[in-house]
Parts: C-alpha cells; sequence; structure tokens
C-alpha cells in the first residue's frame, strides 16, 4: 500500500523522472471514476495501473466544458449512478488499499470542489492518496487559493496551456507550475481524432524553452501510433476518450481497458 501521505509533488516528478530514464514518456491514462458503475470503474483503475506512470482519474460534473461526447456521457451516467466528490475520493482510497501505488492526479471542475470546501478537499484528497489537481475551469489568475492549499500538503496544483496560449500566459504558467504542464494538443474539447495539429511541436517547443517543468499532452490522442508521436514531442501523454471507447465495447471492460493500455505502453516503449 503506497504512502499516501508522500510529497505528492515529489511523487509525479519521480514519476516522470523514472520514464526519462527509461527512455520513453510517462503514459497517463483518464478514467471517469464511477463509470460505468462504482465496481467496474474500480476493477478498471486497478487494471491498467501496472502499465500507466500516472493517473487522471475524473470527478464527475454536470457540466463538464472541457470534454467532449464520450467523456461526458461517462460523467453523466456516473453522476446519475450517485458518484459524488466524497465517493471518488473513497475510491481513491479504496485503490490504495488494493495495493495501487501509481501516482493520481484528480481532476475535476471548480464548483463541486468548491462545494466540498477547498480547504477540507485538499486535504481529504491527500489522505486518501491524490498526488495532484487538474482542473480545467480555473484559469491562472484565479487559481491562488487552490494552489497554495495544494502547495502547502505538498500537492501539485497543474495548469493547462493551449496551441493559442499567449507568450504572456505561457510565462505566467512556466512560473507557476508544479509536478507537470497539461499541454492541450487541439483548440477544442477531448475526443479521439483521426490526427493531430501540425504544429504540435512549435507549440511545445514554445512552452519547453520557457521551463524546466514536464510537459504532458492530451487532448484527442487515440491510437498508440499517435501516443508514440507525441512521445517524440513530450514528456508525458495523455489519454482518456480512447480508453473508454475501449472499455465500452466490450463485454469484459477491466480487461479491455487493460489491453488497450497495454498498447499504448508498448508503443511508446518502442
Amino acid at each position: 500500500m503506497t504512502d499516501s501521505n508522500g510529497n505528492g509533488r515529489a511523487r509525479i516528478a519521480d514519476a516522470f523522472n523514472n520514464a526519462l530514464n527509461s527512455r520513453t514518456a510517462a503514459l497517463m491514462p483518464y478514467f471517469t471514476l464511477g463509470y460505468p458503475d462504482r465496481g467496474t470503474s474500480l476493477d478498471i483503475v486497478e487494471s491498467i495501473a501496472a502499465d500507466s506512470d500516472l493517473l487522471e482519474l475524473g470527478i464527475p460534473f454536470s457540466d463538464p466544458l472541457a470534454d467532449g461526447p464520450t467523456i461526458q456521457r461517462s460523467t453523466q451516467i456516473a453522476l446519475e449512478n450517485g458518484t459524488t466528490v466524497s465517493g471518488c475520493l473513497d475510491m481513491v482510497r479504496e485503490l490504495r488499499q488494493r495495493g495501487v501505488e501509481t501516482p493520481v492526479c484528480l481532476m475535476g471542475y471548480y464548483n463541486p470542489m468548491l462545494a466540498y470546501g477547498l480547504e477540507p478537499f485538499v486535504e481529504d484528497a491527500k489522505t486518501a492518496g491524490v498526488q495532484g489537481f487538474i482542473v480545467p475551469d480555473l484559469p491562472p489568475e484565479e487559481a491562488a487559493q487552490l494552489h497554495q492549499l495544494a502547495a502547502a500538503a505538498g500537492l501539485a496544483y497543474i495548469y493547462f496551456l493551449a496551441p493559442t496560449s499567449s507568450l504572456e500566459r505561457i510565462e505566467q504558467v512556466t512560473q507557476q507550475a508544479a509536478g507537470f504542464i497539461y499541454l492541450v494538443s487541439v483548440t477544442g474539447v477531448t475526443g479521439a481524432r483521426q490526427a493531430l495539429q501540425s504544429d504540435l511541436a512549435d507549440f511545445v517547443q514554445r512552452v519547453r524553452s520557457r521551463s524546466a517543468v514536464p510537459l504532458a499532452i492530451g487532448f484527442g490522442i487515440s491510437t498508440p501510433d499517435q501516443a508514440a508521436s507525441v512521445a517524440g514531442l513530450a514528456d508525458g501523454v495523455i489519454v482518456g476518450s480512447a480508453l473508454i471507447n475501449a472499455a465500452n465495447s466490450a463485454q469484459n471492460k477491466p480487461e479491455a481497458a487493460s489491453a488497450f493500455v497495454k498498447s499504448l505502453r508498448d508503443a511508446l516503449n518502442n
């Protein structure tokens, strides 16, 4: 069982350093907690943990503005199942009890965290075994309180940058970032895509030249080949919608999820 009270920022840094030392990129799958039901989501996350360097676990929200149809549907079903913020923290705690040691970043929207109470949310998340937070609808200008609470608890608050980010925004984020910076590969919402933007390398270089913090790319990565291509540019690869689709189409969802993540892992390693 992992030390849930350890320094979350250090554990995230270790995950990226270990990947770098292995001459590969860190693999960070996303999955919605509570989808398609509580037990299955736990089994899926447990099944993919061994081939993952980090895990991005979604807290369901009624208005997931950064997410495309696949993740929107998963969060809606999770909400209909009665999944709450405290329920998600309980699920992380149970994953730790099952022996899952992979660093966890909770991805969620600001409103449920605010309703829970930011201080108790951060403290309860740390106790449950969380290492960081990803909040798509909280811009850097408004993130100071959550960032500071996370930092005081040794946890990482993860910032986003997009291809449309100005140099001023890039400078602001790179100065504040801890853990890693989440680079959005496309202008749009999450979802599996046939191709990635052609200027992705230029975008990565604009950020890389200003920061030593690891860079992880997400949004739109749907195949092992795409993951391998992104791994040549960045320190980490984030895949969400394609993993949910792989689980959706199978009778044995944990087995299918595990096989899909293994295919991503193999592509990155090769």
